[in-house]
């Protein structure tokens, strides 16, 4: 059998998120083709899979307007090195993950440069700012999309898409035991645990970290059968977190776990959490949850005005109804919070919500890893 020939894929992703689709898009990419080389920006999980990234990921994981700025200098920087380093390799594709504004400006270089490009994860851009399809349609050749309904929108605009689902409905099982959870975390079976997911960035910890912390000791004054876990992404976001609990609220039985967020979500009772991917693997493992954002002032000015969709929440957004609550800025208060996690817990009671949790699990399960690395492979050899 003849050998295929060596491939060269440049690929970046900017933030955790991103970490975990490159890694299961390479290692489907090397499984459908052989031979590749990875050139790009990832973090330890693409790492793992042979990327030698040029710069930092977590010095591109800056989110909101008002940090972007502040950071620009370092991300200029870092962008002319990572353009002038593909331009020089000349992969057969590059793959953005996510992070539309880096991805995209970067990708709109390359493909004036003669090289093929896809971004992996459809910007918001149904949801906000649609005049960017314009620099979308400038900068990539093709668009993989998770989310069933922005395939539509790409072709109203004539630009390829391809729904290829969710890869975390591909990995996440559909019934996730939550006891078999607890003993693998080592938690009592007795208590109510409500995990609390405070972000992964240090700025989101610092901005939600207290008001769920407040939310909890609320929670806690109602319902005194309860205890709480939060998994940390790190040890430098753990002495964080703990140090704010430490200030904030000292007698919150609060244990923090390394990692294994997925697990803690599924050891849970219910879920307090921010805006983001989490949601989404929340209502995968099927869990009750609520979900919060504080952005800063400036960020959340300049949004509110161009953010179009009914829903911020991946939940609401796949189901088109409110399925969980959302809430957000002023009305992110201890009592809100406190008052709309009860509201979910007695939903799941009723298992509604929980099956129609399992509806979109269904929806979102078409093997995402397989079907992007067979888009991106056809991509790159037709401009061999």
């Amino acid at each position: 059998m003849a050998t295929k020939p060596a491939l060269v894929i440049g690929v970046l992703a900017g933030e955790h998120s991103g970490d975990l689709l490159g890694a299961g898009l390479m290692r489907e990419l090397r499984a459908q083709h052989g031979e590749v080389e990875f050139i790009g920006v990832g973090g330890p999980l693409m790492t793992a899979e042979g990327l030698h990234s040029l710069v930092p990921m977590d010095d591109l994981a800056v989110m909101g307007i008002a940090e972007v700025v502040s950071r620009l200098p370092t991300l200029l920087r870092h962008r002319r090195h990572i353009v002038n380093a593909l331009i020089e390799r000349r992969p057969d594709v590059f793959i953005g993950i996510d992070a539309p504004d880096f991805n995209l400006t970067i990708a709109k270089r390359l493909k004036a440069r003669g090289i093929a490009t896809m971004h992996y994860v459809s910007p918001s851009v149904w949801a906000w700012r649609q005049g960017r399809i314009k620099g979308i349609k400038a900068s990539v050749d093709h668009v993989l999309c998770l989310l069933p309904f922005e395939k539509a929108f790409y072709d109203e605009h004539d630009l390829p898409a391809t729904f290829v689902g969710h890869p975390l409905a591909d990995a996440i099982p559909m019934h996730w035991d939550q006891q078999a959870a607890r003993d693998e975390l080592k938690l009592s079976a007795a208590k109510r645990r409500i995990a609390l997911l405070p972000g992964s960035r240090s700025g989101e910890i610092a901005r939600m970290g207290p008001i769920f912390l407040a939310a909890a000791a609320e929670f806690l004054r109602r319902h005194p059968d309860s205890e709480f876990i939060s998994p940390m992404i790190s040890a430098a976001r753990a002495q964080q977190f703990r140090q704010l609990q430490q200030q904030l609220a000292p007698d919150l039985p609060l244990q923090l776990i390394d990692g294994q967020s997925r697990t803690a979500m599924a050891a849970a009772d219910g879920l307090l959490l921010t805006s983001g991917t989490v949601t989404l693997e929340a209502m995968l493992i099927k869990r009750p949850m609520v979900v919060a954002y504080r952005f800063n002032w400036l960020s959340y000015q300049l949004i509110k005005r161009m953010f179009k969709a009914k829903y911020f929440s991946l939940p609401n957004l796949l189901a088109d109804a409110p399925l969980v609550p959302e809430l957000v800025q002023q009305q992110v208060t201890p009592d809100q919070l406190a008052d709309a996690l009860e509201q979910q817990l007695d939903a799941a009671q009723h298992g509604q919500l929980l099956d129609r949790f399992t509806e979109l699990h269904r929806a979102l399960q078409r093997n995402a890893d397989a079907v992007s690395a067979k888009v991106a492979l056809q991509l790159a050899q037709t401009t061999k």
